[in-house]
């Protein structure tokens, strides 16, 4: 069993420890900590609107001297709407990780490249002629003057 004195430090301290929890909670970030904050580092809130016109027509039937004639009306009736687009910023994280994958892309198609233009090189048989014809004739020439 615990002595009385015990029980009473280990009530204050957990007392503490529940008040310290509660202060904490109590004094957090609120929403509007975090807007600002977002804001200095470059949230854009932009406003969009777009006007839909959305134009219907009615038709009436009315008898005129023993014939049904249709009657049209044009309606239009107009539309405003309002978009929030939010730039959110990146993190760091995220934009290294964009920077890589656009880093290997172009290095995936710089090795495409040089191997399509490898495939598609032809050997140059006019310069193997030219070097054919020039030994050949080296050697008639070298004949002559020995």
């Amino acid at each position: 069993m615990q002595t009385k004195l015990v029980q009473v430090l280990t009530y204050k301290k957990n007392m503490r420890i529940y008040s310290l929890i509660f202060v904490l909670t109590l004094f957090s970030c609120s929403a509007k900590y975090h807007y600002r904050k977002a804001l200095k580092k470059g949230l854009e809130v932009i406003k969009t609107q777009d006007t839909i016109r959305i134009t219907t027509l009615d038709s009436i039937p009315i008898i005129h001297h023993d014939t049904i004639v249709y009657e049209h009306f044009y309606s239009s009736k107009d539309t405003v709407i309002i978009y929030d687009n939010i730039y959110v910023p990146k993190t760091r994280l995220e934009t290294r990780i964009e920077y890589k994958i656009i880093r290997d892309t172009i290095r995936q198609t710089k090795v495409i490249e040089k191997a399509k233009a490898k495939a598609s090189k032809q050997p140059n048989y006019l310069l193997w002629i030219f070097l054919i014809v020039l030994v050949l004739a080296g050697s008639q020439i070298l004949k002559k003057f020995l």
